[in-house]
Parts: C-alpha cells; sequence; structure tokens
C-alpha cells in the first residue's frame, strides 16, 4: 500500500467517524428505506515476465472479467437496529493457458488449468445500537494489521465479527476476530487466513483491537494491536500531518511503525521485527513529489495476514521491500492533467532502491529460513497511468495501466520481473 493511499484512508476513516456521530440508530429510516446496490464491473489484463527462472515457468498472462454486486441494507427503526449486508461475484476467463496461467486472476484446477468461470457469494448480519454496529459473517476489512485486498479481478473476504464505534467525534474504534478467509482466486469462504510470507503450519484465527483519531484537519493519529494465533502479537502506529504552506502549496508527512514479535507455540518461529517508514509529500499545484525511506529490523521479513495489511510508505506493485534488515529509499512524481484541459487524467512514476538485506540469522525451525541470503539488494520502477471519465453515460468508468520493473540479486529472492496491468473499472449505483 502506497502512502497517498494511506494518507487519504487515515483522514477519510477519520472523517467517516465525525458522520457517524451525527447518523447513528436514531436516524434509522428502515431497512428497506436505506438500502444501497452498486454494481462493479472490472475488467482485467495481467503479464508477468519473469527474466532468470532457468527450469521453472517464467511467463503468465491471464485476461478476464469479473462483476461484483454488492447489497448493504439499512437498519430498522427502534433503539437497536437490525440489517444485512450480501454479495455476489462472478469472474470470466478470457484468455488463459496451462502455460501462462498463474497470476491470481483465475482459479487453478486441480490438472493445473485455469478455470472458465467461477462465482462465489456471501453475506453478513449486522446490528447497531446508538453510533455502533456489530457484523458477523463474510466482510472486506480494511484495518492496518488486518485487510483484505482487492488487487486482482474480484475482492478477498474474511470470515468472522467485526464492531466499529463513533460514540465519540473524531475518533473513530473497530476490533475484530476472523477465522477463515477468502482467497483473491478462490470460491472457498472457509480457507485458512492468508499468510504472504511464512510456510508451513499457521494460526487459525487473528483478533485485532484499534482505531484513527482526527486531532484536527490537520493531524491524525492511528494505533492498532493484534494477535495471530499460536503465531505473534502484531502492534501498529500512524501519525499524518499537513502543513499548509502558501496557496497551492503543501507537505504532508505519514510515519509507520509495525512491531511484531512471536508468542504461543510460534508457528513461524522466532520473531522480533519493528519495521517503520516515513514518508514526505509536497504538493505543487497539479505536481505532486515524494520522498520516503523505509527500514526492517529483524532477521524475519515483515510479514502480515490479509492480503493488502501492509501499510508502508514503500510497498510497491510488486515487491513489498520488507526483507529482514532491509532499507529503502523511494522517490515519486505525480502529475494531475486538468491544469492542461485533460480532468481525470493522473500519471506517477515511482523507484525504490533496496540494500542491506540479511536473512541468514533466521531461526532453523521458522517459515522464513533460506528465503534469504546475506547480501541481497533490489529496485523497482513502477509508471501508472489512469484516466476517469468525467461526464456522460459512462461517467466514472475509469482505465488504469500499470507497467513494473523489478531488478534482484540473487540473496534477495524474487528475481527479475517486467509486469504489466491493465485494469478498467465501472462502478454503478442501481440503488
Amino acid at each position: 500500500m502506497n502512502v497517498v493511499k494511506l494518507s487519504c484512508l487515515a483522514l477519510a476513516v477519520a472523517a467517516a467517524s465525525s458522520q457517524l456521530a451525527m447518523a447513528g440508530q436514531a436516524d434509522a429510516k428502515g431497512f428497506i428505506e436505506d438500502s444501497e446496490l452498486n454494481l462493479l464491473n472490472r475488467n482485467y489484463y495481467l503479464n508477468r515476465d519473469f527474466k532468470n527462472r532457468p527450469g521453472r515457468q517464467s511467463y503468465r498472462e491471464e485476461w478476464a472479467h469479473g462483476v461484483m454486486a454488492e447489497y448493504n441494507s439499512g437498519f430498522t427503526t427502534g433503539p437497536v437496529g437490525i440489517g444485512a449486508d450480501a454479495y455476489g461475484y462472478m469472474g470470466i476467463k478470457l484468455d488463459s493457458g496451462r502455460g501462462r496461467t498463474g497470476t491470481g486472476l483465475l482459479p487453478i484446477s486441480d490438472e493445473g488449468r485455469p478455470q472458465d468461470e467461477y462465482g462465489e457469494a456471501g453475506g453478513a448480519v449486522k446490528l447497531r445500537v446508538s453510533e455502533s454496529v456489530l457484523k458477523y459473517g463474510e466482510m472486506r476489512t480494511e484495518a492496518p494489521v488486518f485487510a483484505t485486498a482487492h488487487s486482482r479481478l474480484l475482492p478477498e473476504t474474511a470470515t468472522g465479527f467485526h464492531v466499529t464505534s463513533g460514540e465519540i467525534e473524531g475518533l473513530s474504534l473497530e476490533a475484530g476476530h476472523f477465522t477463515a478467509y477468502n482467497d483473491r482466486n478462490s470460491t472457498n469462504s472457509d480457507d485458512d487466513l492468508v499468510l504472504n510470507y511464512g510456510s508451513g503450519e499457521i494460526g487459525k484465527t487473528i483478533d485485532f483491537a484499534g482505531g484513527w483519531y482526527s486531532v484536527n484537519d490537520d493531524l491524525s493519529l492511528g494505533l492498532y494491536a493484534s494477535q495471530f494465533d499460536e503465531t505473534w502479537n502484531q502492534y501498529y502506529g500512524n501519525l499524518n500531518y499537513n502543513l499548509a504552506i502558501t496557496e497551492g502549496q503543501s507537505l504532508n508527512f505519514d510515519f509507520n511503525l509495525y512491531r511484531t514479535k512471536d508468542t504461543g507455540d510460534a508457528l513461524q518461529g522466532e520473531i522480533d521485527n519493528t519495521t517503520w517508514s516515513l514518508a514526505a509529500t509536497y504538493g505543487l499545484g497539479s505536481h505532486s513529489f515524494l520522498v520516503a525511506y523505509q527500514a526492517v529490523d529483524g532477521d524475519t521479513p515483515f510479514d502480515y495476514v490479509g492480503g493488502d495489511s501492509i501499510f508502508l510508505a514503500n510497498a510497491m506493485q510488486f515487491s513489498d521491500f520488507n526483507a529482514p534488515n532491509e532499507k529503502s529509499w523511494r522517490i515519486g512524481y505525480t502529475y494531475d492533467w486538468s491544469e492542461m484541459g485533460v480532468p481525470g487524467l493522473t500519471t506517477k512514476v515511482t523507484y525504490v532502491k533496496g540494500t542491506d538485506i540479511d536473512g541468514t540469522d533466521a531461526d532453523v525451525n521458522g517459515g522464513y529460513v533460506d528465503y534469504y541470503g546475506a547480501d541481497g539488494e533490489h529496485s523497482e520502477t513502477d509508471i501508472d497511468i489512469k484516466y476517469v471519465v468525467q461526464e456522460g453515460p459512462a461517467k466514472d468508468l475509469s482505465i488504469r495501466l500499470r507497467q513494473a520493473f523489478h531488478y534482484a540479486n540473487d540473496d534477495q529472492g524474487e528475481g527479475d520481473l517486467h509486469e504489466f496491468r491493465v485494469i478498467v473499472d465501472y462502478p454503478l449505483s442501481i440503488l
């Protein structure tokens, strides 16, 4: 997750908390009256070309179309509101093959072939008292210690309990207990939780609690704690500050910190990891310049549960730059073409360099042994072009082109890769 996404999320969550405090159960209009039904069509092409993989699959290319319907009911009136959320997702193969599959867009059969189509449905029941909501069922999550992803064709979901509270203006709290996962290319709602880098046996549940506090319009704080069953305790902190310089100029600082320590049976072995990032973004009219530094202190990589639970500045399109003891720098430039007469068009170029990787002291009985060498280094360049239609019948349709170039030595382990994605999203509000 890049720093711009995180900055927006932190401020948006805090703002949502203020809105929730003004529009809680007392303002409920009814189960049907406040219902929403949204439909998203997503067309996705992904091409991965691994440059140095002798004896292994080096080329992956798939094209698929997804249709996602999501229904969110309102709440019944009275002191306790009752509601329900539901979703139905469908994916269709447009182009793939046995020798080219493995992009994560499509499920793979036992014979190693991509499925022609796949679908899934699920939902959750919910209760609201005042400005607090309790949900149970299948849902998407956005906590920095447990976030489902939507980086491929269909969204990931998780099964469990989730509670949010906005009783205090400016303060948004949440907690969760989750026991199962539906991965990005799976139709099974009862899969194990997703661990991104570890191997072997993993924990069965994850619990977390935390929230965001908006001190004022320019400063927000985040704090979370989580426990991954018999694996680790993980803590997260965020500070985001906006400094207005003059009209048309601004400076944003975003600091993120994760602390992970093994617990219980230590299923992934001994873990003692502190990972942090600091990013500064300077805005000048339509121009945006970013500089970031990220550091991992520990003999294991910074690992996380859930596909998008990494709120760090240098998590890129392909690599997270999260290897043991890794230090990485990032520079980036974004331009909004509105001033040039093309509203809705943005372009972004980002470069990250990571060095000092050393994973040779990882616990030999853990899940990260032999992943990294003693002197790993790598770099990644990302180019991102996105256009959103501003008006007319296709309003809000977006077209996004993403190109990544990743180069690494043997001690880093991810290898050389060129990756190209084309993502077309067309959202529709039905209700």
